[in-house]
């Protein structure tokens, strides 16, 4: 029972004093305290969130302000947002395509950049025409060939190499996303992504261009058609697995166009650039030996023969 007695509240003698002292003064108890912190506690925690709210809301407005038109040359720009590092890695996945390596997902990371594939194929351009002229003027056997410079190639490749870098990607594009709409299991990359594996791919191009003017004919078929294989390789591994799932006929549609086409560009730049000996030589205009005149006509009527000497 002391126990207990002592267990309970019990009042002091100090306390007691004060208050007689001092009726008005006020008390606290720890009850009070407690209440006071959960208070402001619940307090600080609302005015957090409704900071939090806002910043969101602030960033949120700022992203909209600063996104550009695509009218604008802010747009563009981030387009070409890349570093060096990035491209040199790129143009390497594109020279060593190995299977399970996907070259968007490894190389491209969700930030494809039109940087790489504008100069890939502007450098091309100028190298198939240049290689052209260079094989033209070395394979010319004939002393009596006068070589001129043909303008008239940088056109020609550079409406071809856009043509296929820029227009087909395009085309794959938009079938890809008819078959996603058809067919649940097919998946397709975006535009920008689609354009950046097709210009990287064609990099293996430009030092084949330049070999392609050695002095065996044999040798420069070798070197495009390996060219053709490894750049060819890149756009498969990297489109088989959107359109694998897709049925049987489409999926065969998509491999023969993407492979057909890639070899209509390399035989169509063979042909037309880079020629075989023979055809070049047959461009040569030999000019026609005079016939030498005896000074002598021979006339012949009947039985009887005249000689007429000219002075």
């Amino acid at each position: 029972m002391a126990a207990a007695e002592e267990l309970k509240f019990q009042e002091f003698e100090e306390a007691e004093e004060l208050l007689a002292s001092n009726p008005e003064a006020t008390t606290r108890s720890i009850r009070d305290d407690q209440n006071h912190v959960q208070v402001n506690m619940s307090f600080n925690r609302e005015e957090e969130e409704g900071n939090e709210e806002e910043t969101d809301q602030t960033e949120h407005l700022g992203r909209k302000q600063q996104q550009p038109g695509f009218w604008t040359f802010e747009y563009y720009q981030t387009f070409f947002d890349v570093d060096t590092k990035q491209v040199l890695s790129r143009i390497v996945g594109s020279l060593l395509p190995l299977p399970g390596k996907n070259f968007v997902r490894h190389h491209l990371r969700n930030t494809p950049d039109l940087y790489g594939p504008f100069w890939i194929c502007a450098t091309l351009v100028f190298t198939v025409a240049f290689s052209s002229n260079m094989y033209n003027l070395f394979h010319s056997k004939n002393s009596t060939f006068h070589y001129h410079p043909e303008f008239n190639k940088v056109t020609v490749a550079g409406v071809v190499i856009f043509t296929y870098a820029w227009l087909v990607p395009l085309g794959l594009w938009g079938f890809l996303q008819w078959r996603k709409g058809v067919s649940m299991a097919v998946f397709s990359y975006t535009l920008l992504e689609t354009i950046c594996v097709y210009g990287y791919s064609l990099f293996v191009y430009i030092p084949t261009s330049f070999l392609a003017v050695a002095p065996y004919e044999w040798l420069g078929w070798v070197l495009l058609v390996f060219a053709m294989i490894l750049s060819g390789s890149v756009l498969l591994l990297t489109f088989w697995p959107t359109i694998r799932e897709d049925t049987k006929l489409a999926a065969l549609i998509t491999v023969t166009s993407i492979i057909a086409l890639h070899v209509l560009l390399t035989l169509g730049c063979k042909l037309y650039f880079f020629p075989s000996w023979s055809s070049t030589a047959s461009n040569v205009h030999h000019p026609t030996a005079a016939v030498p005149h005896t000074g002598k006509t021979h006339t012949t009527q009947g039985t009887q023969t005249g000689v007429v000497k000219h002075s």
